[in-house]
């Protein structure tokens, strides 16, 4: 495995109402799983995770149903 510096999660925090919006933007074109979000983002996928899960504990997005062939749940908005 690669080493990869890691940002503190108070890095990560910090930078959510952004990535919010642009996760919000790009889901408006449909569901999307997480490594999806993060290759359009160009943001490591942990990063992505921790921002769709905290959209999705305040009810802006919502699972559409099983995972994929790979495991991954698709996110959409809950509008």
């Amino acid at each position: 495995m690669i080493n990869q510096i890691r940002r503190p999660a108070s890095e990560i925090m910090r930078d959510e109402m952004i990535a919010r919006s642009e996760i919000a933007a790009y889901l408006a074109d449909g569901p999307r799983t997480i490594p999806e979000i993060a290759r359009h983002l160009e943001t490591p996928g942990y990063e992505v995770m921790i921002w769709v899960m905290a959209m999705w504990k305040y009810g802006l997005l919502r699972e559409t149903g099983e995972p994929d062939e790979n495991g991954y749940f698709r996110y959409e908005l809950d509008e």
